[in-house]
């Protein structure tokens, strides 16, 4: 793809996720909350290295099914500590488990998909950057967005964190104008 986005490099598996995952707008709760704790995950690391361990956490992870994990406990933990599969960081675990049961309560309430949703009126934000140094690392929105979630009783969900989510999950499209994938990325977003 010509004009591709930086930072993929040319690692396949990173090329691949761009062309096909990033960016595109994604409304399922379960996908969303996915998401958003792997971007926790990524906290003071790469992004490649989350990538290239992603299905081992879904398997570590019983598929992010928060149902499951909410009720998960110190053996769990431990469990997962264990798992070199994983990034073995006993917070991020932690955080987690609590994750999934601040998910279980927005999910119950509101929806998890409209609880983010709502705070960009329901369509992706479709920004124009020229080059990835104008992309920002993180906004006004996402500020508001951490605090919003960190009030729910989520953790590892910083404001850094949350504009990498968002950007993953199509919240914003930071494809750079150059790249085939702002187009393409943008045609998928119902209209604002």
């Amino acid at each position: 793809m010509d004009g591709r986005c930086s930072w993929c490099g040319e690692d396949p598996l990173y090329v691949a996720y761009h062309d096909t995952e990033w960016g595109v707008p994604e409304y399922d709760s379960r996908a969303l909350w996915e998401k958003l704790i792997l971007d926790g995950f990524q906290a003071g690391l790469s992004w490649i290295t989350i990538l290239r361990k992603r299905d081992n956490f879904r398997a570590a992870f019983d598929g992010f099914d928060p149902q499951v994990i909410a009720g998960w406990d110190e053996a769990d933990v431990t469990r997962l500590l264990a798992d070199s599969g994983i990034v073995r960081h006993r917070g991020k675990i932690e955080a987690t488990i609590g994750n999934a049961r601040a998910y279980l309560k927005i999910e119950e309430r509101e929806g998890f998909s409209r609880f983010l949703w709502d705070r960009v009126g329901g369509a992706p934000i479709q920004n124009a950057f020229a080059s990835m140094a104008e992309v920002p690392a993180e906004t006004p929105l996402s500020r508001r967005i951490s605090k919003d979630l960190k009030a729910e009783g989520f953790k590892f969900c910083g404001p850094t964190i949350v504009y990498a989510w968002m950007q993953a999950c199509g919240m914003v499209n930071d494809h750079v104008t150059g790249c085939a994938r702002h187009a393409q990325v943008a045609a998928m977003a119902p209209p604002r």
